[in-house]
């Protein structure tokens, strides 16, 4: 009796571990695609900037994208964004306590660019800069432009060309995706972070 009770115990235990090991096998996939190799931090909330406020607009409209980059002006933070389907710019100061928080970082030379994909419907957020071009030369300058009525980023750099909705390279030499970022919309809140 007592070796039929161990050799359930024993049993149980293997597949305890194998349960857990699965687990952390699939949790890990999802932050695989998640870049870290620049710092990410980035925090706007759409209750102070309604719309008219474009990077309010673009938020959960599939196929819409905005590019943000950040800058100082007479003591305040401004973000400076373009759209992808119009290429409109826009700068949005931010001027309250809440918003400018030290840390705010946006990859690997500030800039990021944040939409839902049309393919997904989900929320996601792509560094501004080339991923091939960071990886093979070096440096932080190689940044991307909207083209194909902003459904395509293209580096001059390379000469690739990357599918917004996906972050692949849609044209040119085969390489990496786009340095993807954790996105979420929590309540009136966008957060882009790694």
């Amino acid at each position: 009796m007592k070796k039929a009770l161990r050799k359930t115990a024993n049993i149980m235990a293997g597949f305890f571990t194998l349960i857990v090991s699965l687990f952390t096998l699939t949790s890990c996939q999802a932050d695989d695609a998640i870049s870290r190799d620049y710092r990410c931090f980035f925090i706007f909330d759409t209750s102070l900037h309604p719309l008219p406020c474009q990077l309010t607009g673009i938020l959960g409209n599939t196929g819409h994208f905005c590019t943000i980059e950040a800058s100082h002006r007479d003591g305040y933070r401004q973000l400076n964004t373009v759209r992808n389907f119009d290429g409109n710019a826009e700068t949005i100061l931010i001027t309250t306590a809440k918003e400018n928080q030290p840390g705010i970082a946006l990859g690997a030379n500030n800039r990021i660019i944040v939409g839902t994909s049309s393919y997904d419907f989900v929320l996601i957020a792509y560094d501004g800069q080339c991923a091939n071009c960071l990886s093979n030369f070096g440096g932080t300058s190689y940044p991307l432009s909207w083209e194909q009525g902003g459904q395509r980023l293209h580096c001059a750099r390379c000469g690739r060309s990357y599918d917004v909705n996906n972050g692949v390279v849609a044209a040119g030499d085969p390489g990496r995706q786009l340095l993807r970022y954790m996105a979420a919309l929590d309540g009136p809140v966008l957060r882009v972070w790694n």
